[in-house]
């Protein structure tokens, strides 16, 4: 009898999963990625560094190592004269993410996305998506991961593409198929989100859902609809920027104050809140979702809280603030009663 999935074992009878996305805006803002392209060189010059943002979204929570194979393809790399580097680059980002997964008891997944040369109506186009498709799932399974991620589908038809490609290639695999939600509740080739969701699920998917794109307060109400009509598990990892229903993405979203587009390099004048990370946490849990986390402007502290809302205490939650012992904010009674008065005083504000 063949073993269980470990993947599809943590999703039975009601499981959930905590997932850590986001690697890309991380290594732009830290100097080591290149906004514009996206591809991941870092990779290949900076190994270590990939490695410790992988152990770093697991100290603060996350129970998945998710590959850092994102933009890691052949039409990516080709913008930047390094198709030479597909293979290596995916093997390292694998063998690490296998790695630090074992060290920790996590699942270790395989990533394919969206490839930028997927054209609705051109069959020759499908043809190479598949082979781009086909190259990143062989080296998974070489490396053993738990299952293959398929991400930040703005088609229906490379939706479905992803998760043919990887039932023919992916050794028996699960996957996880999730669409970058639009403006609109209609994708480009003209399927709406949930029928989009829907066909996924009846057509194999283990897990279907919604990441990147849209931000918490305007993903839940499509995951609120998708949940409605898929029986299997569905996952929820959007950006973490305050997309509002008058600017519904991230790329829509402006500078507060201004009507310059915040996308991407402005895009910190826009970011949400912990407390509403908390809240966007919460009502996923309380909507059943099973597989959850965040995207594009995720960062440690921001996965900490979506654990910890989930009912996990990673070790990063050693660290969780405690503002009560805090010399300005926090008890008055423990701290010297003038200092904090004329300190109080000083910065100004009512603090009590």
């Amino acid at each position: 009898m063949a073993e269980e999935n470990a993947f599809l074992k943590r999703l039975k009878n009601g499981g959930n999963l905590v997932v850590a996305e986001g690697y890309i805006f991380e290594f732009e803002r830290k100097g080591y990625l290149q906004a514009g392209t996206f591809v991941p060189e870092v990779i290949i010059e900076h190994p270590e560094l990939v490695r410790h943002m992988y152990e770093e979204f697991v100290h603060a929570g996350s129970e998945v190592v998710l590959a850092f194979t994102y933009y890691a393809h052949r039409e990516k790399l080709r913008l930047i004269g390094r198709e030479n580097d597909l293979d290596a680059m995916n093997r390292s980002a694998l063998q690490m993410a296998r790695e630090v997964a074992d060290k920790h008891g996590c699942l270790m997944a395989g990533n394919i996305s969206n490839t930028t040369a997927y054209v609705t109506d051109d069959p020759e186009s499908h043809k190479k998506v598949e082979e781009i498709f086909k190259e990143q799932i062989e080296i998974a399974v070489e490396y053993n991961a738990d299952y293959i991620v398929g991400e930040t589908f703005g088609h229906f038809g490379e939706a479905m593409l992803a998760l043919e490609s990887i039932k023919k290639y992916g050794k028996g695999l699960p996957a996880v198929v999730t669409i970058s939600a639009p403006a609109t509740e209609t994708l480009i080739d003209g399927v709406t989100l949930v029928d989009a969701c829907k066909r996924l699920e009846d057509a194999g998917a283990a897990v279907v859902g919604l990441n990147c794109g849209r931000g918490p307060e305007t993903m839940i109400p499509a995951i609120r609809e998708i949940k409605k009509v898929c029986k299997d598990p569905v996952a929820a990892l959007p950006v973490t920027y305050r997309t509002t229903p008058e600017e519904p993405t991230f790329f829509s979203l402006t500078v507060p104050g201004t009507k310059n587009r915040a996308f991407p390099l402005e895009l910190c004048t826009c970011l949400c809140s912990r407390k509403q990370m908390a809240d966007f946490a919460a009502q996923c849990r309380d909507l059943g979702v099973e597989y959850v986390g965040l995207c594009c402007g995720n960062s440690a502290n921001m996965t900490r809280i979506v654990a910890e809302t989930y009912g996990r205490s990673p070790p990063a939650s050693r660290y969780a603030p405690a503002m009560e012992k805090h010399f300005i904010f926090g008890e008055k009674a423990k701290f010297k009663d003038a200092y904090t008065k004329d300190m109080r005083a000083h910065i100004g504000g009512d603090f009590d």
